[in-house]
């Protein structure tokens, strides 16, 4: 039987058009032998306008469930993850050709290493992209390393959490994705690096797109009260996570 890399995907109905780049891109990931991936694609919310843009491909699963923003979809999709590895893909983003395999050799490759991020560009309008300074050198991330860098920028990570590749047991482990309505992503990110050593691939992992319906570009996204108070929950969750002392078999 193979082994299987679950891809999840929280989708809603705005963001739905743009599911076929998705699976363009994941189909055209190559992964070693004896290795195969399940896109598990979980509409926030019960409308019509997502399934019609679903692909009729035997390892994609589609479902729906209650609205409660895209970290409640992907964690009902985990419900489902039956792969050893859960690789984050959202709904309006794609993946260069070979991400999913560097991902998976990060973690095959040490035992160790609990979870992986990759270079992210933005995707514009036009097709064009547009990077930024400042990613990391090729390696492992130790553990504590993201959130000092997230505590003293801003709250701006080295990494990008949409770029997430983790052990599945892990990612259960600290109960999935923040019930945040944004920022749940870092949320998970910097759990991760309180409890297991990661790792950074420089190549490109994802294109990241821009578009005017995007959450993260809505006023709310940056309401000061609110992003505040987000930014105060993730990192008091990790840092408990860190003054625990817990680790996962892959700390390190």
């Amino acid at each position: 039987m193979s082994r299987r890399v679950v891809v999840i995907t929280a989708v809603h109905a705005p963001s739905a058009h743009f599911l076929p780049d998705a699976y363009a891109s994941l189909r055209e990931q190559e992964l070693p032998g004896g290795w195969d991936w399940h896109w598990l694609i979980q509409e926030d919310g019960r409308s019509d306008e997502a399934a019609p843009h679903v692909p009729d491909d035997p390892r994609v699963t589609f479902r729906q469930g209650r609205p409660g923003g895209p970290g409640t979809a992907r964690t009902l999709a985990l419900a489902h993850a039956d792969g050893e590895y859960v690789k984050v893909l959202d709904a309006d983003d794609q993946l260069p050709a070979g991400a999913l395999a560097r991902d998976l050799a990060a973690l095959e490759g040490d035992p160790t290493i609990g979870w992986a991020t990759s270079r992210a560009l933005d995707l514009l309008p036009d097709g064009s992209t547009a990077g930024f300074d400042g990613d990391p050198a090729q390696g492992p991330i130790e553990r504590g390393a993201v959130r000092e860098f997230w505590s003293a920028n801003n709250y701006r990570a080295q990494v990008h959490p949409a770029t997430l590749f983790a052990r599945r047991d892990l990612v259960l482990a600290l109960g999935g994705w923040m019930a945040l309505p944004a920022s749940e992503d870092t949320g998970l990110l910097l759990a991760l690096n309180s409890v297991s050593r990661g790792w950074f691939t420089a190549e490109t992992g994802l294109l990241y797109r821009k578009w005017p319906g995007q959450a993260t570009g809505q006023a709310a996204h940056v309401d000061p009260a609110e992003r505040d108070a987000r930014m105060t929950v993730v990192e008091a969750r990790a840092r408990a996570l860190s003054d625990l002392g817990w680790g996962s078999p892959a700390a390190g």
